[in-house]
């Protein structure tokens, strides 16, 4: 997973420094894909009201914070605190780095003279698709360490997942609120910051299976369970 981590965190970083200087060609891929996507809003209102309805209620970053709290007060009342610590610290870092990159970016959003939806703040990175990405990737993570040999739902979860970062960058540019590259900027640092997650959890496992326990004879300590042990 160490190469996803350096794959993502390298491309977020190149896709950052291409919007901060204004890279004229990935400017220009922006504006020809914003303006084709507009013009279908406009034409097809239905299918525009789904996307709005998906957008601000289904993946809204609010929803995906609400089933990251969930899952992190599900994991501490298992007794799995480190691991609920890692789900809440790992979302609230993530908001903290997005609100960062937006105020150090100041990129403006599209603007149309018949805007079929609005927005705040700057746009990039995508809120939206960063949150999904993240909250999506914690919990499939948290879900496999537990249940993804005896639960059979797990493709068809795994699916919505895909499906829900996929879908929430899609309705973002579709609803032209954001730039391509603002989107793909989301996953990427979505995508890294669950990885990240990942790796120091997994490490902190490790160094926790090697360290003596008081008055154990140089074994691992045993005095709690770790997150998908026995399982």
């Amino acid at each position: 997973m160490r190469s996803s981590a350096v794959a993502s965190g390298v491309l977020a970083l190149t896709l950052l420094v291409l919007v901060a200087v204004g890279w004229p060609p990935l400017l220009s891929f922006d504006r020809s894909v914003a303006e084709a996507l507009h013009r279908s809003a406009l034409a097809h209102p239905g299918f525009t009201e789904v996307n709005r309805v998906l957008t601000d209620w289904v993946w809204d970053p609010w929803t995906m914070r609400a089933l990251a709290a969930a899952a992190a007060v599900v994991l501490w009342w298992r007794r799995e605190r480190r691991a609920a610590l890692w789900v809440a610290g790992t979302s609230l870092l993530a908001v903290g780095s997005q609100q960062a990159l937006k105020a150090l970016v100041g990129r403006e959003r599209p603007h149309w003279a018949e805007p079929v939806d609005s927005a705040r703040y700057a746009a990039f990175p995508s809120g939206h698709a960063m949150t999904a990405t993240v909250t999506c990737g914690l919990l499939l993570w948290v879900l496999a360490l537990h249940w993804r040999d005896e639960w059979r739902g797990w493709g068809t979860l795994a699916g919505a997942a895909v499906v829900s970062v996929l879908g929430v960058g899609w309705t973002r540019v579709y609803l032209g609120v954001h730039w391509p590259s603002d989107v793909l900027e989301g996953w990427l640092l979505g995508w890294c910051w669950v990885v990240v997650a990942v790796l120091t959890y997994r490490w902190g496992e490790r160094r926790g299976a090697v360290r003596p326990s008081p008055g154990d004879d140089g074994g691992a300590g045993s005095g709690g369970s770790r997150m998908g042990e026995g399982r």
